[in-house]
């Protein structure tokens, strides 16, 4: 993954600049990649793009969930279906 190095910045620099920093994403819509130790160690995005990406996950959870189920009526057969009311019995 690029990333631009302006959108770098130091965990002790957003310790010091953590107000300026929030105002500017939330200005610019653009993410804010913390580096810890010359490592990446966390990234800030605005709200919108959280929650189009946690709206994303969702969906993904509910493609596997219909692939599940599909994969599983692959193998159903009404015959070997036991009824509820025995089994509630």
């Amino acid at each position: 993954m690029m990333v631009e190095t302006d959108q770098i910045m130091p965990i002790t620099k957003l310790q010091k600049e953590l107000t300026q920093t929030v105002r500017k994403i939330s200005e610019d819509k653009e993410p804010v990649f913390i580096s810890k130790n010359n490592s990446m160690a966390a990234v800030i995005v605005p709200f919108e793009e959280y929650e189009y990406l946690s709206n994303l996950e969702e969906l993904y959870e509910y493609t596997e969930i219909g692939r599940t189920i599909k994969d599983r009526m692959k193998n159903y057969d009404p015959e070997k279906s036991v009824a509820w009311e025995s089994i509630k019995k």
